[in-house]
This record gives structure tokens, sequence and C-alpha cells, in this order.
């Protein structure tokens, strides 16, 4: 199976997947840990993809979305975008809409609190 094909297999079979480096419970790097800490804080069930585990798979995803860095969050097989955009769109609602709209659960209590301690 090429990196394309599996990547491909994983954000379809998936609501929402996370390509970073690390586990979710183990993040290996700060970008990767902030997205990972949201959605863990959010009570989001998501697949996490350890690109330090497969080099195919940590170029590969690179090319599949044509973002050049990781972490990389899909919902419903769609490229939301990496750190800096998930933080925005945490701190704006946006995410919230975002899981409300894909039938995605999370605690929307948790976002709030998100939300109030970067106010």
């Amino acid at each position: 199976m090429t990196a394309e094909t599996q990547i491909k297999e994983t954000v379809t079979t998936n609501d929402v997947v996370l390509f970073m480096k690390g586990t979710k419970s183990m993040p290996q790097c700060g970008f990767s840990s902030r997205v990972a800490g949201v959605l863990n804080f959010m009570g989001v069930e998501f697949a996490d993809v350890n690109v330090l585990a497969d080099e195919e798979i940590r170029q590969g995803i690179k090319d599949f979305s044509d973002w050049p860095t990781i972490p990389q969050l899909y919902v419903k097989g769609e490229f939301v975008g990496g750190c800096d955009i998930i933080t925005e769109m945490t701190l704006s609602g946006e995410l919230d809409t975002l899981f409300a709209e894909q039938g995605v659960a999370f605690d929307k209590d948790a976002a709030d609190k998100i939300r109030e301690a970067n106010a």
C-alpha cells in the first residue's frame, strides 16, 4: 500500500485524524502537543498518526495536503489546518462550529474554558 493510499484510507475511515509528531498520549513536539491537547481537552475522539514512525507518511501527508508542516488536522476527510489555524479556530469558536456541522462530538463547556483562559 502506498503512503497516499494509506493516508486516504485513514482520513476517510476516521471522523477526526491528527497527523502529528508523536502520539496523542505522548506528543513529541510543541505544535503537535498543542493541537492534541485542545482535542483531548474538548473530549474529541480522534485518530492519531505518528509521522515520526514512517518517513513515507511524514512526506506523504505534506504532499497529500500541499501543506508543508505538521501537525495536520482532518475532519470528515477534509484538511482543516495546522497548529496556528487550529489555535485561531479554537479561540474564535470556528472549531466548535465545524465540529457541530460535521456531527463530531465535543465538550462545548471545555471549548468555552479554553477561550476564557485565553481572553
